[in-house]
């Protein structure tokens, strides 16, 4: 385990049509590890909240808490760094998350991608099993299809981002993950941030099947942040 350091804040943005409860695992053993949480509902369900208003909810529900540590899953790396553009962040870890480009909507990072390109299915319960849910135990998949909402908004409206904010990125990739392939996301990450992701064994609910794993990665990415702004 990584040394001690100050507590963080964690913000922990969910991934798409999901909620926070998706965290409800690794929010526990990172207050044991010393931080605080806070694990965002991204308002979603209003076809009319672009981008830019599911970042207002995010820096709404931050409000008061000095440098957080913002932690976005999946659908939430489109939203992750429009709010380190709109607070002051500590810290910005994507977690086999979506990249954006300033102006690029959610619906054509598919296509900006190549993504189609991978064949990867989601029309079929079996393939949301297969695709998303890899290794995460059966009830913990059933009580994740129980919290699952309508995802309306966020597809369509251009993303508000102008620049990628200056705060320090992370990327960490899930080795067995078969909704963004660690090949696939390896590219992704080297032609949007030009940096080499971090990697870590579980599927894309990572979240849900290795959470302690998780959590303590995260604590790690803090502690040597904290480290970094020491030299």
């Amino acid at each position: 385990m990584p040394s001690a350091s100050e507590p963080a804040t964690f913000v922990l943005i969910h991934g798409g049509a999901s909620s926070s409860w998706d965290w409800h695992l690794v929010d526990p053993v990172l207050r044991e590890l010393g931080h605080d949480v806070i694990a965002v509902d991204l308002p979603f369900e209003d076809a009319g909240n672009g981008i830019g208003e599911l970042a207002d909810a995010v820096v709404a529900a931050s409000a008061g808490r000095p440098r957080p540590v913002v932690v976005a899953h999946s659908f939430g790396g489109l939203v992750a760094p429009v709010v380190c553009s709109r607070m002051d962040a500590e810290l910005l870890v994507l977690l086999a998350a979506m990249i954006p480009k300033p102006a690029e909507t959610a619906n054509e990072w598919w296509g900006a991608t190549r993504y189609h390109e991978l064949g990867i299915s989601f029309s079929t319960r079996e393939d949301e099993l297969e695709v998303f849910y890899n290794g995460v135990p059966a009830p913990l998949v059933e009580a994740s299809y129980e919290h699952e909402r309508e995802h309306n908004g966020g597809w369509d409206t251009p993303s508000p981002l102008a620049a990628w904010p200056s705060v320090p990125t992370r990327y960490l990739l899930c080795r067995e993950d078969h909704c963004f392939p660690p090949e696939f996301t390896r590219a992704h990450v080297a032609e949007r941030l030009g940096i080499v992701p971090d990697e870590i064994d579980g599927g894309h609910m990572v979240a849900l099947s290795h959470p302690r794993a998780l959590a303590e990665r995260l604590h790690r990415f803090w502690t040597e942040q904290q480290a970094a702004n020491t030299k």
